[in-house]
């Protein structure tokens, strides 16, 4: 059974950093496509940051590249994202997303098999 679990989530202030984690089980994690995904009431799930291999193999939103950085742990089946500068824009849930058959990264959600529940990211001014 595949779990992906999110962590790292809660309030912020403007300016400031968090880092969310996203750890999985039963998933050939080493090679499996993982993404970040964010939803906010009312608007529809936007893609956030995808990795493949390594960092040098990521996609970014781009208005987040420059202060989103994705990052994975293959040896811990851990994905992160740490956030910075962080704006009330980016209160959303954040969510975890896996893919074990996907040659590349997606920015489409229907791409990804597994998902994990979500992390609340709140950004306060």
């Amino acid at each position: 059974q595949v779990q992906l679990m999110e962590s790292g989530g809660g309030l912020a202030q403007a300016g400031g950093s968090l880092r969310l984690s996203c750890t999985a089980s039963g998933v050939a994690f080493y090679n499996s496509v993982m993404g970040w995904f964010r939803q906010a009431p009312g608007k529809e799930r936007e893609a956030v940051s995808c990795i493949r291999w390594s960092e040098t193999d990521a996609y970014y939103a781009d208005s987040l590249k420059d202060r989103f950085n994705v990052s994975r742990d293959n040896a811990k089946s851990t994905l992160h994202l740490q956030m910075n500068s962080l704006k009330p824009s980016d209160t959303a849930t954040y969510l975890c997303a896996a893919e074990e058959k996907m040659p590349e990264c997606s920015e489409f959600s229907p791409s990804y098999g597994y998902w994990g529940q979500g992390t609340q990211v709140t950004v306060s001014t």
